[in-house]
């Protein structure tokens, strides 16, 4: 039997499930790797990425469906998600991007309450085909090390 070590992974295991929105909770507690917070979008690093560099682009409002949001609002989060990427290609280097959001619990949503963005960057060869084949993530760069590369680029949007 082979063993992979995932220690950061008992920290979501024990987490409590019904302790409120993760979005909402980014924005008032920015210790907990949010990158950007501006006038109506927000940009956090998944906890529990895919792959490095796993982003989620939100907007500020609690909303769930993209039927709620204003025209503006539209335009600033898309402008959001299209500079979370150019950052990603820029601090990174990927080959490729996921870009996509599930809307509803049977669309894979976990977090169904707060509508947002997933931004995954991808690499050729890289590991996430072990998801499918053994229930396995390989995450190769701890997740401050990875914040700590894109935080000063999102200091700098003005969006």
């Amino acid at each position: 039997m082979k063993t992979m070590w995932a220690p950061w992974r008992i920290e979501y295991i024990l987490a409590d499930k019904d302790a409120g929105c993760i979005l909402c909770k980014a924005l008032s507690n920015k210790d907990n790797l949010t990158l950007y917070t501006g006038t109506e979008t927000m940009v956090v690093m998944n906890k529990f990425p895919y792959i490095n560099g796993h982003l989620l682009v939100s907007p500020i409002r609690h909303i769930s469906t993209l039927d709620q949001l204003s025209k503006e609002e539209m335009g600033i989060l898309l402008e959001t998600v299209e500079k979370s990427v150019g950052i990603l290609k820029n601090v990174m280097n990927p080959d490729g991007f996921n870009v996509g959001l599930n809307l509803g619990k049977v669309a894979g949503a976990g977090v169904e309450e707060h509508l947002h963005f997933h931004v995954v960057p991808r690499w050729f060869g890289d590991t996430n085909a072990l998801t499918v084949f053994s229930d396995v993530r390989v995450i190769p760069e701890h997740l401050l090390t990875t914040y700590n590369k894109l935080k000063p680029s999102f200091d700098k949007l003005d969006i």
